[in-house]
């Protein structure tokens, strides 16, 4: 075995290993369409429930219950997303 075809089987060898591994890490598009969806809605959700909860921080600062409330709601939403994006 000469030093060209070791070379050769090292780089096939490295070059299924980085496939293996972009396909373990990096799935891409879910396979799943509506996981996907589920998770936009609920990432713009969390937005605006976000700039919600400042706002209302700002413009009504004896409204606390109010601000943890809506504040309190946002993180829920994003604790969703998250799941969603490590389980799905």
């Amino acid at each position: 075995m000469n030093q060209d075809e070791v070379d050769k089987i090292i780089a096939e060898a490295v070059a299924e290993s980085k496939r293996e591994s972009k396909k373990k890490w990096h799935k891409g598009k879910s396979s799943n369409d509506s996981v996907a969806t589920a998770r936009q809605v609920l990432n713009w959700t969390f937005m605006v429930g976000f700039v919600a909860a400042i706002i209302i921080y700002f413009a009504l600062p004896d409204q606390r219950v109010l601000f943890f409330s809506v504040g309190f709601g946002a993180v829920v939403l994003k604790l969703v997303e998250f799941y969603l994006r490590f389980m799905f």
